[in-house]
């Protein structure tokens, strides 16, 4: 049986919620990245979620799943590995950021960013049209899903170390697809500061 998560026709799967409802749903499946957001193209998420057969996630089980389920209505039956169960199992802890952290994985510009911040880039995007936003709340999701395919590879690959099978099926590390979104600093500072969009943001650089 071949256990790698890479040739099961697999895909990483992170939600951003606001509330109630779904934000965006970031989609990897280990060479595309996938994007779908709350009034644009989010029901396309319905038909593409079927081309796989393995959905990991992390804290899926608790949120995302039940998130995806009940808000778009299908099934999302799929076979599921939630990783915040396999890294706890081997001593991480500390939600995805931290179990990242942990393995020296570096957000770098969105370090600090989290699912609070993220309503907060949607409601500046919602608000005041600030494209900005959305894009800085794209590069924070799927960042969220090419990161899960390392810790799924190294957590893999841990549970495999004192085994017979660990040679013969230790995974190698692969480079993560280039995500096509980048998050805008000024956005992120100015939206720290709880400060509102200006129209003359930029010439005065905040």
């Amino acid at each position: 049986m071949d256990l790698d998560p890479r040739r099961r026709r697999s895909t990483y799967v992170a939600t951003a919620g606001g509330g109630d409802y779904i934000i965006t749903i970031a989609l990897y499946d280990g060479e595309s990245v996938f994007t779908y957001i709350r009034g644009d193209n989010l029901n396309d998420f319905r038909d593409d979620v079927h081309k796989y057969k393995l959905l990991v996630t992390y804290n899926g089980k608790s949120f995302d799943l039940p998130f995806i389920r009940s808000y778009l209505g299908i099934p999302a039956d799929h076979a599921h590995i939630d990783l915040r169960f396999v890294l706890a199992s081997l001593g991480y802890r500390g939600g995805l950021k931290g179990c990242e952290k942990q393995f020296g994985l570096d957000r770098e510009e969105l370090d600090g960013v989290d699912g609070f911040f993220a309503v907060l880039l949607w409601w500046d995007y919602q608000r005041h049209g600030n494209d900005k936003a959305l894009q800085t709340l794209l590069a924070y999701n799927v960042l969220d899903v090419l990161n899960l395919e390392t810790l799924m590879v190294r957590a893999y690959n841990l549970k495999l170390a004192d085994t017979p099978f660990e040679k013969a099926r230790r995974l190698s590390e692969s480079q993560p697809a280039e995500s096509p979104f980048v998050a805008d600093m000024r956005t992120v500072e100015r939206l720290k500061l709880g400060r509102p969009v200006c129209r003359d943001l930029d010439d005065r650089g905040i």
